[in-house]
């Protein structure tokens, strides 16, 4: 085998191809990278806000809270379902919600976004323990006060600490605290008092979900049971995390189809580039081939380190991407979610398995890109190369 320090030294020699190779290479790993991290943000955005041992009921057909009505008079019934856990004081852990879609106009920009409103009881912290307070105070029960996610805080007018906006035209409320949950998709919601927003939105008498913590995972079945089987209620039960996975299909599939199809026309330039690179240097090192064919080196050998060459050119600017793209970790992106048709701010999640793919991927364009000049190297005949 031809030394490996021999395609080292000849990727040194030629300083500008290699860079300029490696550049191209290395913004196609950008690209697919971020991606890639968008698409696990968003999964993991809208999958924290799920745990294994809670279960949501909506209305039968509903796949979202924003289409769902249940009757206020069914949530007893609801929580009285087998499985249902319950506190100190043998109340069942649940709890009812009205959730509502507002426009409002968002700052740095012209135009109004889609806002998820979330109408929560006096009691929600105790159920969602995850939440905590991070600026300001709790809302008071039954005022036009509210609670705003961090995410969302100072990207819409009005929605920061100590400021003002209406939840509808002419019923405004006072933002009192900023709530952090964990990078779930509750940072990306404004909550008030359930009975304000009930009549800020005319929900008399109904509820657009409800929550329940059941005693453990294994207890979902029977709870499901309890509640589908009423045909009177016309409900449906779902774990909380398979109903979140549902939420971020859409946009997960969205996000992902889109940065796969913008790398692949990036990577045929890279790989075009590539190409042209390794035929460039088949080209220049014509006597060079010819000499180690001479000194007894096989075209296998020749195509071997031909090829390698064309990988750890792929590698080095596969490297330098990936590098580069772990500092989208610190960028928050906002995109309306396809499931509730609101605003939501994810961040990218640069995962390991995001990192090696984008490697791999790397791996595959000097592959291909080496392939054909490497058999061009390998099929040089000796004499005519030293001639040369």
């Amino acid at each position: 085998m031809i030394p490996i320090r021999y395609n080292v030294r000849s990727l040194a020699v030629r300083k500008a191809t290699t860079v300029a190779t490696a550049a191209g290479i290395a913004l196609v790993v950008f690209v697919l990278a971020s991606s890639l991290m968008l698409s696990a943000g968003i999964k993991k955005t809208l999958g924290s806000a799920g745990k294994p041992d809670d279960a949501i009921v909506l209305r039968m057909g509903s796949d979202a809270e924003l289409g769902s009505v249940i009757e206020e008079s069914s949530v007893a019934l609801i929580l009285a379902a087998p499985g249902v856990k319950k506190d100190e004081r043998g109340q069942p852990m649940g709890v009812a919600e009205i959730v509502v879609v507002g426009a409002m106009d968002k700052l740095g920009t012209t135009g109004v976004t889609n806002v998820s409103i979330r109408g929560v009881p006096d009691d929600v912290m105790r159920f969602r323990p995850e939440v905590h307070i991070v600026a300001g105070r709790p809302p008071r029960p039954g005022t036009d006060e509210a609670l705003v996610g961090s995410r969302i805080r100072g990207r819409i007018k009005g929605v920061d600490l100590n400021q003002s906006f209406d939840i509808k035209k002419g019923r405004p409320v006072q933002v009192v605290g900023v709530f952090d949950a964990g990078g779930s998709s509750y940072e990306s919601e404004i909550w008030v008092d359930r009975e304000i927003l009930r009549q800020a939105y005319g929900r008399e008498g109904v509820e657009s979900s409800v929550r329940a913590q059941l005693e453990s995972p294994s207890k979902f079945d029977a709870f499901r049971a309890g509640v589908e089987n009423d045909k009177r209620l016309g409900l449906q039960a779902l774990r909380e995390t398979s109903f979140y996975e549902k939420q971020s299909e859409g946009a997960s599939i969205f996000v992902g189809a889109l940065g796969t199809v913008v790398s692949i026309f990036f990577a045929i330039g890279a790989m075009i580039g590539a190409m042209i690179t390794m035929y460039a240097a088949v080209a220049n090192r014509q006597r060079e081939i010819g000499t180690l064919r001479a000194l007894g080196f096989s075209r296998t050998s020749i195509l071997t380190s031909f090829l390698f060459e064309a990988v750890v050119l792929a590698i080095l600017g596969g490297a330098a991407g990936a590098a580069a793209s772990t500092a989208m970790g610190l960028v928050h992106f906002s995109m309306v979610n396809f499931a509730s048709w609101s605003e939501i701010v994810f961040s990218f999640d640069p995962t390991p398995k995001v990192i090696v793919t984008a490697l791999v991927f790397a791996c595959g364009m000097g592959i291909i890109g080496g392939f054909f000049p490497a058999v061009r190297a390998a099929r040089t005949s000796p004499l005519k190369a030293i001639r040369g």
